[in-house]
């Protein structure tokens, strides 16, 4: 499983959460704590808002530990709104099309987990993304897929229903297909402005997903930023995260309550 992290806050050097945190990002590429596979090191991504209306983008397939770039980005990109990738392959490619985050026009995704049966669904699935969006399939990922059917099911207008209604598609496809492996779901989404995270899986192992409401900013991602996760919320299962201006609210989705075995 791969580990990420969205913040939002008073802009900041992304070095001060990639590497000087007790237990970084870059920490949990070599150590994972809160997932079965400790070491992500099939790539890694950066997407982070400025002045411009659309995000920046780097993606690289060295492990982040040893990407000498990524040290000298972080170390001079200021942002108050980034999202923060490291990749643990689930069968798809270790190359720069499949590292996360995605992007669209101004939106952000990236995503821990994956769709149970995949390689027996991927024809199928491709053939449920728009043309007007098909150009954006730039990887081989099912992560990618989601978020381009999430385009397509209204993501811009009611991040909500977008998402209920692309997880209720794939999972009504895995059971035609018979497939028994489930459906594993956490994911961030932003738009620039607002950013919104989902914990959901179709049995009881969704991938872990920790808040956390600081004086100044609002840290989101896969594990909590020190060792101690006592003061850290975890988000429970088929319930979504809304960060807007530093505040957090999190609630239930009763579709995705619904699909939960």
């Amino acid at each position: 499983m791969c580990r990420w992290m969205a913040y939002q806050g008073d802009s900041v050097y992304l070095e001060s959460l990639l590497f000087k945190q007790e237990h970084s990002l870059i920490h949990q590429s070599l150590s994972a704590r809160k997932s079965e596979v400790t070491v992500n090191a099939d790539g890694f991504g950066l997407g982070w808002y400025d002045e411009r209306e659309e995000p920046g983008l780097y993606h690289e397939v060295l492990p982040a530990w040893s990407d000498s770039n990524l040290k000298s980005l972080a170390k001079h990109i200021k942002s108050g709104l980034f999202f923060a990738h490291v990749r643990s392959s689930t069968g798809t490619e270790t190359n720069r099309s499949n590292c996360h985050p995605f992007s669209y026009k101004n939106w952000l995704f990236m995503h821990n987990g994956q769709i149970g049966g995949y390689e027996s669904l991927r024809w199928q699935l491709d053939r449920l993304i728009p043309e007007y969006l098909y150009s954006h399939r730039h990887g081989a990922t099912d992560s990618e897929v989601i978020f381009l059917l999430m385009i397509a099911n209204g993501l811009e207008a009611n991040p909500e229903h977008a998402i209920s209604v692309t997880l209720t598609q794939i999972i009504d496809m895995m059971k035609l297909k018979k497939i028994v492996d489930p459906l594993r779901f956490t994911a961030v989404f932003s738009d620039g402005e607002d950013i919104i995270a989902v914990r959901f899986s179709s049995d009881e192992q969704a991938p872990s997903l920790y808040c956390k409401e600081f004086d100044h900013h609002i840290v989101i991602g896969s594990e909590p930023l020190d060792l101690s996760s006592d003061s850290w919320t975890l988000v429970p299962a088929g319930h979504i995260a809304r960060i807007n201006k530093n505040k957090y609210h999190i609630k239930p989705l009763p579709e995705l309550l619904k699909m939960t075995a």
